[in-house]
């Protein structure tokens, strides 16, 4: 119930953050959290702890990622997806077709996931703003 509690807030808040959902395809209806950049970035200047997933291939990851980011490239993640935390505020991220990235929040969604939203325009465009990035 808390976890349910504690979905629910992060869907309110970042949608009056101005997040936005998207549909992930296969039929479901599951609604896709998105959050935009400046608004993840907001988060991280007040102090709070978010948990990036970076879904790029390894070479993209070691060439720059969002700060702190934990690579799980998308092509395992249906190996390693137990390597998401299930607690904790986290952030998807990809330099990929919107498609991609839904489908992993999707598939992460059937695990039974909650805590779980996307970074609009993923890194290219969070490194397009200048905002900080990690090599």
């Amino acid at each position: 119930m808390r976890r349910l509690l504690g979905a629910i807030a992060l869907g309110l808040l970042a949608t009056a953050a101005g997040a936005s959902h998207a549909t992930a395809g296969h039929g479901t209806g599951v609604q896709v959290l998105t959050v935009p950049a400046p608004y993840a970035k907001r988060l991280l200047d007040e102090g709070e702890r978010l948990i990036f997933v970076d879904l790029r291939p390894p070479d993209e990851f070691q060439r720059g990622r969002l700060p702190a980011a934990r690579s799980l490239p998308l092509r395992e993640l249906r190996k390693r997806y137990q390597e998401v935390p299930r607690t904790g505020r986290v952030m998807l991220y990809c330099a990929c077709p919107p498609e991609e990235i839904q489908a992993a929040f999707q598939f992460l969604w059937d695990q039974g996931y909650r805590n779980i939203s996307v970074v609009d325009e993923g890194f290219p465009g969070w490194a397009k703003r200048g905002y900080p990035v990690d090599r």
